[in-house]
């Protein structure tokens, strides 16, 4: 169960919610999963909100945060105190010349294109995708109105080495190279680069995911790769497998999954979550809790 069996340094992990809705059990069950592996190796926690999606985003969302971290009774070492904290010292958007500065760079190097396609005339060339090529070649303005940063795709067959937990080192190819949007039509950071950013801006060397991020988890270590990041190659990844309601369906915002907002107001516990947590890390008994959690993980750490 050691994660610093390779000789990083201290593990340093990070909370890193959306406010684009209410958090739903999925990403409770990824919050305890995090904080649970963290304490039980004496690691560092920050709490990092992706706020760049203005349009979706919504100050009652990241009070939501705040209290379902509270509700689940867990904390963080570093991050935002508040919502007036986080939107005066900790926002994305406060960060916006780091995200530049790599897009920049990646231009200036001839790794990216300008794009002008809509999803809708992508979608209709390539409606199981990858994107097909449409503007590649066109050598098309980056400072013009209304288009796109994306990367060129990687060659066939290109590789990524990664460290997965209580896996090792291990090269995965991507499969399905695309031209991944790195700067959104609206001049904005896209979440691939943002996140990337972030975590070496954070110095962040354990990342818990779920599993559904793993294209997400190839396209970012293949951009550090290139911008050599060497904090974000070195570090470790945990793909947790989802929560699923009934049909299989993975739970999300955007599914309408049950916030667990309606949780707390009805009284109920975390301790569902609690055992589910423990089951995904392999413990042999139920656990209910964070102290018996983390109790837990630290008897295996010491066998």
């Amino acid at each position: 169960m050691e994660i610093n069996s390779h000789k990083t340094p201290p593990l340093r992990t990070r909370l890193a919610p959306t406010p684009s809705g209410l958090l739903h059990p999925g990403n409770g069950l990824s919050f305890i999963l995090t904080w649970a592996i963290a304490r039980a190796q004496g690691g560092t926690i920050l709490l990092r909100i992706d706020d760049l999606d203005q349009a979706r985003c919504r100050e009652a969302y990241v009070e939501d945060i705040f209290r379902t971290i509270d509700w689940l009774g867990i904390d963080y070492d570093e991050g935002p105190t508040g919502v007036a904290d986080f939107q005066a010292n900790w926002s994305q958007h406060l960060r916006l010349d780091h995200y530049q500065q790599a897009l920049e760079e990646l231009r200036s190097s001839g790794q990216l294109f300008a794009c002008a396609c809509s999803r809708k005339a992508i979608r209709a060339l390539a409606p199981d995708g990858p994107y097909p090529g449409t503007c590649q070649q066109k050598s098309l303005p980056f400072d013009q109105p209304n288009v796109a940063w994306r990367i060129f795709p990687p060659p066939t067959a290109a590789a990524v080495q990664l460290r997965i937990w209580q896996q090792g080192l291990t090269r995965v190819t991507i499969d399905q190279p695309d031209a991944w949007v790195l700067r959104q039509k609206d001049g904005f950071p896209a979440y691939q680069i943002a996140s990337l950013i972030d975590d070496t801006h954070y110095k962040i060397n354990f990342i818990v995911r779920g599993a559904d991020l793993w294209d997400s988890t190839l396209v970012q270590c293949y951009l550090a790769q290139l911008l050599d990041h060497t904090t974000f190659s070195d570090a470790v990844f945990y793909h947790h497998p989802l929560l699923l309601d009934e049909k299989g369906n993975k739970l999300s915002k955007s599914q309408g999954a049950d916030a667990l907002q309606s949780w707390r107001k009805a009284g109920q516990s975390a301790a569902v979550l609690y055992r589910l947590a423990g089951q995904h890390l392999g413990l042999p008994h139920p656990v209910l809790d964070a102290q018996a959690l983390v109790q837990a993980l630290q008897s295996i750490n010491k066998k």
